[in-house]
């Protein structure tokens, strides 16, 4: 999947950092699969760029758990695992359930507008079948409901946590039997956001998050079957 990378210049941006960036959302979108092997020559020539920003940028997403080093193979994409996974959405489970009680409080008429129009948005891209405008048209209406918070903190921390979200959200999306359920769950949570039932918004949003949770369960063990 090397092959597919391009680096997108940015002037703004010291070189080590443009490197980072494309790395990190080809991992994050699955472009570089979890296992594959990083190898800074290869990489290097595919960008067009010396080994020292690839060697800069592999470190870096180890940090960010991204990127595992392996004894005598060097880095690799790391996999995608049912421990990482559940860490993750046990938090942005609970952080989601507290940003529609909020939202239900504080959500301006502008802002439910917005919310209205991203619900249709992601419903129109479900009809795609393109994975990376469905998952960017979740993410947009999420991140709708997080701002309606008016809690800097709270919006700080989910954005934190959106990068690593980020990928376990694509593996669900590549799940294509679960789509409708996710409109029919976004819809709910509009409604009741409207509402302002706080209760009802709670818990879908943490259905929500438990129905994620369940199909790339589904998803990780079918890898993990294939590569057997």
């Amino acid at each position: 999947m090397q092959d597919n990378l391009q680096v997108t210049m940015d002037e703004f941006l010291p070189l080590r950092d443009v490197v980072f960036n494309t790395l990190r959302q080809a991992i994050l979108t699955g472009e570089l699969k979890p296992g594959e092997r990083l190898m800074e020559i290869h990489l290097a020539n595919k960008l067009g760029v010396s080994r020292t920003p690839i060697r800069e940028a592999i470190r870096k997403l180890e940090l960010e758990g991204l990127v595992t080093m392996i004894p005598r193979r060097g880095a690799e994409v790391a996999q995608i695992t049912e421990k990482s996974m559940n860490d993750v959405l046990e938090v942005r489970r609970a952080m989601d359930a507290l940003c529609v009680e909020l939202a239900c409080d504080r959500i301006t008429p502008e802002e439910l507008q917005d919310l209205k129009k991203a619900c249709d948005t992601f419903e129109a891209a479900v009809k795609t079948d393109d994975i990376k405008q469905i998952a960017q048209a979740d993410v947009a209406l999420h991140d709708i409901i997080v701002q309606a918070t008016g809690n800097q903190r709270l919006i700080q921390l989910v954005n934190n946590l959106s990068e690593q979200m980020y990928r376990y959200r694509f593996e669900y999306i590549k799940d294509f039997s679960q789509h409708e359920r996710l409109v029919e769950e976004h819809k709910v949570i509009y409604e009741s956001i409207v509402k302002k039932d706080k209760e009802t918004a709670s818990n879908m949003a943490k259905v929500h998050i438990d129905n994620q949770k369940k199909a790339i369960i589904r998803q990780i063990r079918l890898e993990r079957e294939k590569n057997k």
